[in-house]
Formats: structure tokens, C-alpha cells, sequence
């Protein structure tokens, strides 16, 4: 009678003196997986300026809609960007837009602390897209 709750202690105690599964999350961050995604972000050329060429194609496919792509005439007669949106409180993250993009213009960052207490922090245009996360060795993807 005395044995399996003798087992039963040191499993326990066991579990107890090993390695904390818990997180202390403002000091220790968790870091994601390789194919993890989170904040979408658009990508720089060698010039500094998205790729996004504004084919839309993003903002078609987008199941929440949370995309606004507004293109413009360039002096050039070539189509660009003028304005990007993303709604981060509609986007589900599931990369539908990463996968339509011909231009590789667009990818899902690792960040994922993206919490804000105005609805409003939660717009992003095209500025906030690129500058939060820098150029393409900082976006993984």
C-alpha cells in the first residue's frame, strides 16, 4: 500500500526538479518556429521601396479583407504603389496573401507582440509595414 504512493512521490518530485516549462514573458521571449506566421510585412528592393507593384492580388485573395492596395500612375506611365493598408484586428494570418504575390513583395514576420490599445495602432500603411521589421534579412519566411 505504501509502495505505489511512494511511485507516485517521486514521479512527481521528478517532474518537480525539472527544467520550468513556464516562460518569465517580459524578460524571456518565446522564439517561433521557422514557418511561423505572424506580422505581415513588405519587402524592400536594392532602392529602399516595396516591391509591391500594386497588382491587387493580395487584396483579391484576402478572406478577411483587411488589405487595401491603392495603385497610381507613375511619371514613368508604370503602375506603383501609392498606398498599402493592412487591418491587423480583421487579419487571420493565414499567408493567403504571401502565397498570391508574384512579387514577393510581401511576407509573415516571426513578430507576434502585437497587442495595442488603440484600434487605430492596429492600421498599418505601407511606412509601418516596412519600417517595424527593416529589410529582408530581418523577415522570416
Amino acid at each position: 500500500m505504501i509502495k505505489p504512493l511512494l511511485d507516485g512521490l517521486k514521479t512527481t518530485l521528478n517532474h518537480f526538479f525539472r527544467k520550468p516549462i513556464t516562460l518569465q514573458y517580459p524578460e524571456e521571449k518565446w522564439s517561433p518556429p521557422e514557418r511561423f506566421r505572424g506580422q505581415p510585412v513588405l519587402i524592400r528592393n536594392d532602392e529602399g521601396e516595396p516591391r509591391c507593384v500594386a497588382c491587387g492580388l493580395c487584396e483579391k485573395i484576402c478572406p478577411c479583407g483587411c488589405i487595401t492596395v491603392h495603385p497610381h500612375t507613375g511619371a514613368d506611365g508604370r503602375r506603383q504603389l501609392k498606398r498599402y493598408t493592412i487591418d491587423l484586428l480583421r487579419c487571420c494570418f493565414c499567408g493567403l496573401c504571401v502565397e498570391s504575390c508574384p512579387m514577393a513583395a510581401i511576407k509573415m514576420s516571426s513578430r507576434y507582440e502585437l497587442a495595442n490599445d488603440r484600434k487605430e495602432a492596429c492600421v498599418l500603411h505601407e511606412q509601418d509595414l516596412m519600417e517595424k521589421i527593416g529589410p529582408v534579412s530581418d523577415v522570416s519566411g
